[in-house]
């Protein structure tokens, strides 16, 4: 923005025709029986005098590098129903008492005093802003500030359907809408709670009401979603979405690390495989996304570099936290109060200075960022986009996207429940849980557990001596190198003595942490992914399929446990089955310790193989 917005000079020519207007735009003064120009003249007039003489930005909006900061995020509420992982522990965060946030008079406040000061964007955030009673209110006080060009507001969609006609109305002109995981279990699992269908249906929503595009914000976490790159993008091709794929930020109690960070060049380079084609659209200078498109789908994708090619240099954003503290910087720990200085009776001029002297001290760039960065291990090399890694089991992409964009097209009104229906399945819940989904069945826990063979296959050839240590008796890793790529699978299985009153909790599904079936399936499917680094000497396969199953046991009051893996290539894949059995029982016992510390773990075996030179191996 290279000037103050017209409205707040205009205002300050209009204010009185007995004196002479400081922005050097003529005034009449008129003299009794002289008739004067209509309203919409001098209007149009003055307008088109201030177009020609632009003052310069705010210089109390200025930093010391000439960025000018035309964006102000404001959090209405410090309170979240959602208690994503990468954001906040599972209890919650101690929050502000009341008195010490930002009443709604202050708020607007402060927003009518940057707005004045150049500011024409204006973001809604949290916590969760939509928990905030007055939401609604707050976007139609907005609306009226002149000069405000944009009201957006960033939510987890929980609350949007209800909502999001009201905010409209209101004058809402932009959404962001977290999304993480198009698996309604997966979900359940990243956010502590339930409600994707509701997310789903709030984003159907905003593309009824025309809002275009809808921004879909996705946090990539490797181990996690990095898998469903290409399904996010398959979107696109029907819908009006801008898929913001955010790279895996440092936040207090996320416990983040850079293992978990994909960055933008290695999800770049997996959508490339799937669209070659794939084309850079242009962006703004002060952008924070790098954006792309598949030519000929509807929609786009882009790409919030945060850690990998950080945006400092162009930065125009400001924060208001909800307790009243401006932050010019996400990554930084300076703040200034400015509830304080409001209700010690700081009049405009004063609360200018504040502001002014706390945007002049911003740095270049944030330091902490940039030894994080320098102390960061070098980047993982880029996954192979041939599907791996497929949890749920999601196949056929193109055709089951076809299929959700023909419902998202087809469901209005009371509809909507059809979609919820098509994700989470109907009816009451089994107790049974399969992490497999295929495109022709429902995204719920199934009832039916197949069981691997049991006939023996005649005895394995066997080896004299152990293969993971070298002449001298050192540990070491087998070379592989020199077999044949095969078709592998392997069967394992565990065994969860519960006690009757953890089963009887886990079979109504009454747990507090939630879902203990649901729980332990993702963490044994996460578990065979990353069996390379959990277990030293193994090698990292690239597995095509991994299925956990959980069936409950009512004579026994135990939990059955069986995890299968595929992959094809020269090494097996029991290590995995067996890690996922393994991981997925200790989670039970994770789940389940504050009600009973008598649970027992066992029977964890391999049940059967397939493939490699020892041949098969089914267990009697």
């Amino acid at each position: 923005m290279a000037a103050r917005p017209v409205s707040r000079m205009l205002q300050r020519v209009l204010r009185s025709s007995v004196r002479s207007c400081n922005s050097g735009a003529p005034v009449t003064q008129h003299r009794p029986g002289e008739p004067s120009q209509t309203a919409v003249e001098e209007l149009s007039r003055r307008r088109q005098f201030l177009r020609e003489h632009a003052a310069p930005f705010s210089a109390f909006l200025t930093d010391s590098f000439g960025r000018q900061h035309s964006y102000l995020r404001i959090s209405l509420t410090e309170k979240c129903n959602l208690r994503c992982q990468y954001c906040m522990p599972e209890e919650g965060v101690p929050l502000t008492p009341k008195a010490d946030l930002l009443t709604t008079e202050e708020i607007l406040t402060l927003a009518r005093l940057f707005v004045k000061e150049g500011v024409d964007k204006i973001r809604l955030t949290g916590g969760e802003p939509l928990i905030r009673p007055d939401v609604v209110d707050i976007v139609a006080q907005l609306h009226r500030l002149e000069g405000l060009r944009t009201i957006g507001i960033t939510t987890n969609g929980i609350s949007l359907a209800r909502l999001l006609p009201q905010l409209q109305k209101a004058g809402l002109s932009a959404i962001n809408i977290s999304l993480d995981t198009l698996v309604p279990a997966k979900f359940e699992f990243i956010v502590r709670r339930k409600g994707f269908h509701k997310v789903m249906e709030g984003i159907h929503k905003a593309i009824e009401l025309g809002y275009s595009p809808v921004k879909v914000n996705c946090v990539v976490m490797r181990g996690l979603n990095e898998d469903e790159l290409l399904d996010f993008v398959a979107l696109t091709e029907g819908l009006p979405l801008d898929v913001r794929f955010i790279e895996y930020m440092p936040f207090d109690g996320n416990k983040w690390n850079f293992k978990k960070m994909v960055s933008y060049k290695e999800m770049l380079d997996t959508l490339r495989q799937q669209w070659p084609e794939l084309e850079k659209l242009p962006e703004e200078e002060s952008s924070t996304a790098k954006a792309f498109k598949v030519p000929g789908f509807r929609g786009q994708v882009s790409f919030i570099t945060s850690m990998s090619e950080h945006f400092c240099g162009t930065c125009n954003r400001l924060r208001i936290t909800a307790d009243g503290n401006l932050k010019v910087c996400l990554f930084g720990n300076s703040e200034v109060s400015l509830r304080d200085h409001l209700r010690a009776g700081a009049s405009e001029e004063e609360l200018l200075q504040i502001i002014g002297a706390s945007v002049g001290r911003k740095k270049r760039q944030h330091a902490e960022l940039l030894l994080m960065l320098q102390d960061s291990p070098p980047a993982i090399p880029s996954i192979s986009s041939q599907d791996p890694f497929r949890v749920q089991g999601i196949g056929h992409r193109v055709s089951f996207f076809n299929q959700m964009a023909t419902l998202w097209k087809g469901c209005r009104g009371p509809r909507t429940s059809l979609l919820a229906q098509r994700w989470l399945g109907s009816g009451p819940p089994q107790r049974h849980c399969s992490s497999r989904l295929d495109s022709d069945t429902n995204p719920k826990c199934l009832s039916a557990v197949s069981r691997a063979p049991a006939t023996p296959s005649g005895p394995p050839p066997t080896s004299d001596q152990l293969t993971h240590v070298d002449a001298e008796g050192r540990a070491a890793m087998v070379d592989v190198g020199g077999k044949p790529d095969t078709e592998r699978l392997a069967v394992a299985s565990a065994v969860v003595l519960l006690g009757p009153v953890a089963f009887k909790l886990v079979q109504k599904n009454q747990l507090k942490k939630g879902d203990a079936l649901v729980v332990a399936q993702l963490a044994g499917v996460q578990a065979a992914k990353q069996t390379s680094q959990l277990i030293p000497l193994c090698h990292h396969v690239a597995l095509s399929h991994v299925e956990v199953q959980l069936e409950l046991d009512s004579t026994r009051h135990a939990v059955g446990i069986q995890a299968s893996c595929r992959a094809r290539g020269p090494t097996g894949v029991e290590m995995e089955a067996l890690t996922a059995a393994a991981v997925a029982a200790l989670t039970l016992y994770d789940m389940c310790k504050a009600v009973s510390r008598d649970i027992v773990l066992g029977e964890i075996k391999l049940i059967s193989k397939t493939g490699g030179q020892r041949g098969d191996f089914h267990r009697t």
